[in-house]
């Protein structure tokens, strides 16, 4: 059985808020976990409940994001979808570590003074 990722994204990068994330990375993983197809999709505007519906429609089972409000996070969870959120870091890296199961929710993945990296919020995860 195949199994989809999807990845909120700004520009290269984990989207830091799911609510305006305008385009998202959808991998389709075969049934021995390997990528199998990819998919850039650029949303016709920013909206939590929109990105809800498309993850549901595409049968998505795992969202990879950054910060996220405490509503739309367990929607999603209590629709069986695993939430894996408060990322920081390129879209790739947290792929690749979500593939080899190290991904972990208030993940920082920019390498230490890097631009862009700033010191995680007290509590980890990134939902409010």
């Amino acid at each position: 059985m195949s199994k989809k990722i999807l990845v909120t994204l700004y520009r290269n990068e984990v989207a830091p808020r799911f609510d305006l994330a305008s385009e998202v990375l959808l991998v389709t993983l075969d049934a021995e976990g390997r990528e199998a197809k990819r998919q850039e999709l650029v949303l016709a505007h920013s909206s939590a409940d929109d990105l809800c519906d498309l993850i549901l429609d595409r049968e998505v089972s795992v969202v990879i994001t950054g910060g996220m409000e405490e509503e739309h996070y367990h929607y999603l969870r209590w629709k069986r979808l695993e939430v894996i959120d408060g990322i920081a870091g390129l879209a790739e890296d947290a792929l690749a570590r979500y593939l080899s199961g190290s991904l972990e929710s208030g993940a920082m993945l920019f390498p230490v003074g890097a631009p862009g990296a700033k010191l995680p919020a007290a509590g980890g995860g990134g939902h409010a």
